[in-house]
């Protein structure tokens, strides 16, 4: 049985469901949860709830709850210190800085994005082409170190021991980067990578304005609002909000395409969506083609009788 290391990300002192998800993408092995910084104790019920054997506080001196270095070294110095055989984490901005940093650290191959892994035998699944296919990689380096596409994976509770523990790395920042400040975003939207449901607006939205209406079916069901590359060419949306080839790639439970044609490009972004739902009044519209469920009609008739329902 391999011993997989998890990077747990924590927002607002909860496990992100994210994190959940890539735990059961570990069933079967021994699952080790790396915590950054002093919430361990706070979410090591949590954790044991859904597999894992021992949750790791990791600590470090200096700038550490901010420095991807500090960050990216330490997580690597309990790589070696508990002998893990491969660590995952989600395809996140946080996992993505961290797990490159990583890599090259422990001069290991690293796989990005991946929507499905076989730990045992060192495979992944990940979308190439646009997602046009999908390619299954056999990784040869002596760690497995892979980030998971959100939602990949549904959690699944799993009781294990979840034996806490503190790992005070002794790692020195190497001052390649000073962090002068930091600006967050609004919380007031769900970040559109781990969001379970999405409801896109297309170049059919009109206006600005009329993404209003579709946030406020987005908050009867917890969703996130995302923009098509038109919509966002457009001046409708900002860059931020857009969903596609070149904007965010997306895989949430639940798609809901509202005015939007089903570009290649659009698609690549949200393929591997579980449900995708397609609103446009165009029964031509390529979008029909690759939806699970489809409604021809006006989306300023459609999504208003939508959110009254829900």
């Amino acid at each position: 049985m391999a011993k997989t290391g998890i990077l747990i990300e924590i927002e607002n002192s909860l496990v992100k469901e994210t994190s959940l998800g890539v735990m059961a993408a570990a069933a079967g092995q021994e699952i080790c949860a790396l915590v950054l910084g002093g919430d361990a104790p706070a979410v090591k019920d949590k954790l044991a709830e859904y597999g894992a054997g021992t949750i790791v506080g990791i600590t470090a001196a200096g700038d550490f709850q901010v420095s991807p270095d500090l960050q990216a070294q330490a997580l690597a110095a309990a790589v070696k210190e508990y002998g893990l055989d491969s660590l995952l984490g989600t395809a996140s901005a946080t996992g993505r800085d961290l797990f490159a940093r990583i890599a090259a650290i422990l001069a290991e191959p690293l796989v990005s994005d991946c929507v499905e892994v076989n730990i045992a035998e060192k495979k992944v699944k990940k979308s190439h082409f646009s997602g046009k296919t999908f390619a299954t990689l056999k990784v040869n380096g002596s760690v497995l170190l892979c980030t998971i596409r959100p939602n990949s994976y549904e959690p699944v509770q799993s009781p294990a021991a979840g034996e806490l523990i503190e790992f005070a790395a002794d790692v020195a920042d190497p001052g390649l980067i000073k962090i002068v400040e930091i600006k967050k975003a609004g919380t007031e939207s769900l970040d559109l990578t781990e969001a379970p449901i999405i409801i896109t607006g297309g170049r059919a939205i009109k206006a600005a304005e009329n993404y209003q209406m579709l946030a406020a079916c987005a908050q009867k069901i917890g969703a996130a609002v995302g923009a098509s590359r038109a919509a966002v060419d457009a001046g409708f949306a900002p860059h931020s909000m857009q969903v596609g080839q070149t904007g965010k790639t997306v895989s949430p439970k639940l798609y809901i395409a509202a005015g939007v044609s089903g570009a290649v490009q659009h698609f690549a972004g949200m393929k591997t969506s579980r449900v995708i739902v397609a609103i446009n009044e165009d029964k031509d519209a390529p979008i029909f083609a690759k939806c699970d469920y489809g409604i021809v009609g006006d989306i300023f008739d459609v999504i208003p009788a939508l959110t009254e329902k829900l």
